[in-house]
């Protein structure tokens, strides 16, 4: 009977292994498991405060290490070449080969002072391979590029100061930074005059409802922007409806386009937004975040040409339009700038280090709506046709995830 007993109430650890067969010791037995495993991983984590308390570099050490493996970390760039920069659909970071082409002029018309710079420009023409690759890299390469960069510093080599492509997606700063819309590529602008020309920019505008005239229907998209051209107007913006709801957006820029074709998603309107303001007549601020690539620059200064240049300060009214993942995050709020309370912390930098001259100062938001998410599916030559219609892009052509396009 002792036997008997003995086997009945289990073994003494909680062994994965064993089974009962009855169901009600069997959930006992799981919540023992999972209770032990947490007691463990919560002791686990005690133990990793107390060590970083006594030693903070173990805590900056983990911090740099423990980086989420996130799709912008793992997005892949087109080989970077001065021949594809206005090609629009080719994934190249513009800004990033403009400041490689900076660094290489500069590197070839600095004079030779001293036996050491010429020993250093002797090391780096040896070796051309240490500039970083348009292609995001995996963990392995990263390490790679440390000890190539290890290798530079005890050789006496310069460290370049370009950003590699996995640290710009890694950098919490680098995509939430604003578009320098001054990087468009020549051939790009010539291809785009009339958007990239800098006196374009929008007149106030008029609403027209497609049935505010009997015989408004007869007329098609390209005659109604050739109707608008004649009046001066600079831009055509077509909403497209569906159940009630905004489900697309085409935009024509005056007088022979391009045309650009966006999908909306994720519609809500300002009154059904917690906490929401009242917007006011005053033209808003533009803020561009994240357009990268020679189609994500036409994309920006195509939504340029839809604000004025000069926004009504006073107004402290702001459109932000962030790219991420090739969807357009489209908001719209009104800021105000306060004294920062006792118990919130300072406003830090890309470095993580506290502003100078901004330590007591908050920027409190409320946001006005609508808010609504933009997806590019089309960019069209000239103005819509009735049949054959030529397109410059046109997305659904890259089945890589990790390949975004603006």
């Amino acid at each position: 009977m002792a036997v008997k007993k003995s086997l009945a109430q289990g073994p003494s650890s909680l062994s994965l292994d064993f089974k009962p067969r009855n169901k009600l010791k069997r959930q006992m037995l799981h919540v023992k498991r999972k209770r032990a495993k947490d007691s463990a991983h919560r002791a686990r984590r005690f133990g990793i405060k107390k060590d970083e308390a006594k030693n903070p570099k173990l805590k900056e050490e983990r911090l740099r290490k423990n980086i989420p493996l996130t799709l912008e970390r793992k997005r892949v760039w087109d080989d970077a070449d001065s021949d594809v920069e206005d090609a629009l659909g080719v994934s190249v970071d513009v800004e990033r080969i403009k400041r490689q082409k900076q660094e290489e002029e500069e590197e070839l018309n600095r004079p030779l002072d001293s036996d050491s710079d010429a020993s250093e420009v002797e090391n780096d023409d040896d070796d051309d391979d240490d500039a970083d690759s348009m292609l995001a890299s995996s963990d392995d390469e990263d390490e790679k590029d440390k000890e190539d960069a290890d290798n530079n510093r005890a050789r006496g080599r310069k460290p370049s100061s370009i950003p590699s492509a996995t640290e710009r997606a890694t950098s919490p700063s680098q995509s939430t930074r604003s578009t320098n819309l001054n990087l468009a590529p020549e051939a790009l602008a010539a291809k785009f005059p009339s958007l990239f020309s800098p006196e374009s920019h929008a007149r106030p505008s008029v609403y027209i409802r497609r049935s505010a005239h009997a015989h408004s229907h007869k007329f098609s998209i390209r005659e109604i922007a050739g109707f608008a051209s004649n009046r001066n107007y600079t831009t055509l913006v077509i909403l497209q409806e569906d159940s009630k709801k905004p489900a697309g957006l085409d935009i024509v820029h005056l007088p022979k386009g391009p045309m650009f074709h966006f999908s909306i998603s994720n519609w809500v309107e300002g009154k059904k937004i917690p906490g929401h303001g009242n917007p006011t007549e005053h033209w808003p601020e533009l803020i561009l975040n994240n357009f990268r690539t020679p189609l994500g620059l036409l994309t920006a200064h195509l939504f340029r040409t839809l604000f004025p240049p000069q926004p009504d300060i006073q107004g402290r009214q702001v459109v932000t339009l962030h790219n991420q993942r090739d969807y357009i995050f489209v908001r719209r709020h009104r800021y105000v700038f306060r004294e920062k309370r006792e118990t919130e912390k300072s406003v830090v930098g890309t470095d993580g280090k506290e502003i100078k001259g901004a330590e007591w100062i908050r920027t409190g938001l409320q946001e006005l709506g609508p808010r609504f998410t933009l997806k590019l599916r089309r960019v069209d030559k000239g103005i819509q046709r009735a049949s054959g219609q030529e397109w410059e892009w046109k997305g659904g052509m890259e089945k890589q995830r990790t390949k975004f396009q603006l």
